[in-house]
């Protein structure tokens, strides 16, 4: 017997799930009860390639969802107003525990049970975490705060980051830094500032246009690859290294391995800091660096200041090795007032707030939504991290 209406009621639920499908990732499949993704997901994980864990947490033996504390200060709160709402709803029927602690390290009685934690990992909250603890999602991109975890504390735990999120954001910094040091307009805005109408500036040495320089990317991550694709539309020729391969996109011109560093800084005009903080890259950008440096090049720094000594980059710029400088991050944080690079007219400095932009939050927010998600549903996570490696 058929129903009036049942071929076109049966096409209509077609159509509904071909156009929920479109919005899971490859090789995922959502169980019947699942939450579905917030369709802005789908755009982020394409858009700036996230990588996806190549196993389900479902087949992990471990993976019991049942209690998941997530640090949300007023102040996360504030500059993240959906996360709360999202997490709720992804949750589901998991006991979710919001934790509204300012320093960002539930104590152990908030996290006793707790199988999952989404904050800053740091040793304080592995120190009080629970035994059953077994995914940390981290807000931000660095892991440095977790480099003191024991192997007790990272054994058999699964870590996600927020890496790849910021990338536009800082990406858009750095070449805004680079075009205004090239163009001289630092000096300009200090005139600016006296009410001083000074041309002086024009008749002096110039950096010169960027189109046909030489950019170097010093660490071919989600931000590297983000600052690459911009300075490549400028014009510039632009190289870079990455630790993991030779590969990347086919709008570098070249990509080398960690080693090959100071002989790709000899013909590069820019060089641009955007790695992670490891033992390996800590102190890299040192003396002996910017000795290598081609003559009047100019350094931006967005990755790290701890790979940068201080010291030995105040050098470059006072000798004149260096053009200029535009530094978001540096080390210590804060830079002490009495630095000379606070004074030195090709300097820029920013407090490191390159990716505090309202894309950059909104991305972080969804995505650690999506990871609770996936998570509950036991699916793939998303921006897992190689904890010992640091990235």
């Amino acid at each position: 017997m058929k129903f009036p209406g049942t071929a076109v009621f049966f096409r209509s639920v077609c159509l509904q799930v071909a156009f929920l499908a479109g919005f899971l990732p490859s090789g995922y499949s959502m169980a019947a009860d699942a939450v579905p993704p917030d369709p802005r997901v789908k755009q982020i994980v394409e858009e700036l390639e996230l990588p996806r864990s190549p196993g389900a947490m479902r087949d992990n033996p471990d993976w019991h969802p049942q209690r998941i504390v997530v640090s949300l200060p007023a102040g996360v709160a504030q500059q993240m107003p959906e996360l709360e709402e999202q997490l709720r709803r992804n949750a589901g029927s998991v006991e979710l525990v919001l934790d509204t602690s300012n320093n960002m390290v539930p104590t152990a009685a908030a996290l006793a049970g707790a199988d999952a934690y989404i904050g800053l990992c740091s040793p304080a909250v592995l120190t009080n975490a629970s035994p059953r603890l077994l995914w940390v999602h981290n807000y931000t991109a660095g892991m440095e705060a977790c480099a003191g975890l024991t192997p007790a504390q990272t054994q058999g735990r699964i870590f996600t980051n927020s890496k790849r999120l910021a990338g536009p954001a800082i990406a858009e910094h750095a070449i805004a830094m680079l075009l205004s040091l090239a163009t001289g307009l630092p000096a300009y805005q200090r005139a600016q500032v006296e009410s001083r109408w000074d041309r002086s500036r024009a008749a002096g040495a110039k950096f010169g246009e960027l189109r046909g320089k030489t950019l170097l990317v010093v660490g071919l991550g989600g931000i590297g690859t983000e600052i690459a694709w911009r300075a490549n539309s400028l014009g510039m020729q632009v190289i870079a290294t990455r630790n993991s391969s030779r590969e990347g996109p086919d709008f570098l011109d070249y990509i080398g391995l960690p080693e090959e560093l100071p002989v790709l800084a000899r013909d590069a005009d820019v060089v641009v800091n955007a790695l992670p903080l490891t033992a390996q890259t800590t102190g890299i950008f040192n003396q002996a660096f910017f000795d290598e440096m081609k003559n009047g090049a100019i350094f931006i720094s967005v990755g790290r200041g701890g790979s940068t000594v201080t010291a030995a980059l105040v050098a470059a710029l006072q000798s004149g090795q260096l053009y200029g400088a535009g530094l978001d991050v540096t080390d210590p944080e804060p830079l002490p007032a009495d630095n000379p690079l606070w004074q030195m007219s090709n300097v820029i400095i920013t407090p490191h707030v390159s990716a505090a932009s309202p894309g950059s939050m909104q991305r972080t927010a969804i995505i650690a939504a999506e990871n609770l998600r996936r998570y509950v549903d036991g699916g793939n996570l998303l921006n897992v991290v190689d904890i010992q490696a640091g990235y």
